[in-house]
């Protein structure tokens, strides 16, 4: 990467936003943290920022000028979650990434554009090996999935016609410091019993270590074999529910899950979702196709694509990363 260069990080003070700007501004760069007014930026303190205040769903002139002025954007902002209404994801996750597009079209600096999606936009069933060339599920089986499939398309089209420098990275389940969602509840369900294994556990996850993902990010950013590309990203042994669920329980000192036979789950899963709907749940019910995706399909994603073109080598193993973020959620998630 040229030194030094504009950069700006959309979602800065997120699980991934947040080391993207870390890094950044520890190797020089000047940074813009895009973030809304009044959110907590204590994740950033001692870090050399520039402050971008501005609602993605409502962007003001600061965050446009910003755009103009950047010579890489990374755009990490995103609702997530496995429950609710699409018209909440849609806002941020499709809107905005349309607004962002088209502020930047026409840039005469803007040298890439990082779009992070995730491996969600594949279809809901299992995968071995599946690689980027197997098109993406536009219907989604979720609010998140079905608008992040969609805002992909908006990227590839900014290429394809406006010659824009975009790159898609697509991790897969991200673990590690940051994470106050996942994990946090996951060590939850532990404490109060409600966890369960569901089926035979021996079936692999889309493990992404955070440090593996933005070393990925940011060969994204600095390959020019990148651009009007996407890329799987994860680590390099994937492991089974068995080993995830298995090293949670370890840290916890307690037990691992009771196993829940899969055909049961299958017929749960949509009574718990209608009960949840027909009440207003805000809260997803304890299955939902988030759920039964994340316990029970092979997640298999190919990442040949990554090392050939980029030369990504994930250097963070489960085993060591899962430590971490365990540790940092303990510490951290209830504050």
């Amino acid at each position: 990467m040229p030194h030094p260069e504009n950069i700006l990080v959309t979602g800065a003070t997120g699980m991934i936003g947040a080391p993207v700007v870390r890094r950044a501004a520890a190797a020089g760069h000047h940074v813009r943290a895009v973030v809304r007014s009044g959110s907590d930026r204590r994740v950033l303190d001692g870090c050399d920022v520039e402050w971008v205040d501005s609602d993605l769903t409502n962007p003001n002139a600061a965050y446009q000028d910003a755009i103009r002025k950047s010579d890489v954007i990374v755009h990490t902002a995103a609702h997530v979650g496995d429950w609710g209404p699409v018209s909440t994801y849609r806002a941020i996750n499709l809107d905005a990434v349309e607004d962002l597009l088209r502020f930047a079209s026409g840039s005469d600096r803007l040298r890439r554009l990082v779009h992070l999606s995730a491996l969600g936009v594949y279809q809901a069933k299992h995968h071995f090996g599946t690689d980027e060339a197997t098109p993406v599920d536009l219907r989604g089986f979720d609010g998140y999935t079905h608008t992040k499939a969609l805002a992909e398309g908006l990227v590839n089209a900014a290429h394809q016609k406006d010659g824009m420098p975009t790159v898609i990275a697509r991790p897969g389940f991200t673990y590690g410091e940051g994470d106050r969602r996942i994990l946090p509840r996951l060590m939850q369900r532990f404490r109060n019993g409600s966890i369960r294994m569901i089926g035979d556990g021996q079936r692999v996850l889309n493990n992404t270590n955070i440090d593996n993902l933005i070393d990925g990010l940011f060969l994204c950013i600095d390959h020019d074999a990148a651009v009007g590309e996407t890329f799987n990203l994860r680590d390099e042994r994937l492991v089974t529910r068995a080993e995830f669920l298995g090293a949670v329980a370890d840290f916890l000192e307690l037990p691992p899950p009771k196993r829940v036979p899969l055909w049961f789950a299958k017929v749960a899963r949509p009574v718990l979702e209608t009960y949840g709907r027909i009440r207003g749940a805000d809260e997803p019910p304890l299955l939902t196709g988030a759920t039964m995706k994340f316990m029970t399909l092979n997640l298999d994603f190919s990442i040949k694509k990554a090392k050939r073109l980029l030369g990504y080598q994930p250097r963070v193993d489960f085993r060591e990363g899962i430590q971490d973020a365990l540790k940092w959620a303990a510490e951290n998630a209830s504050h």
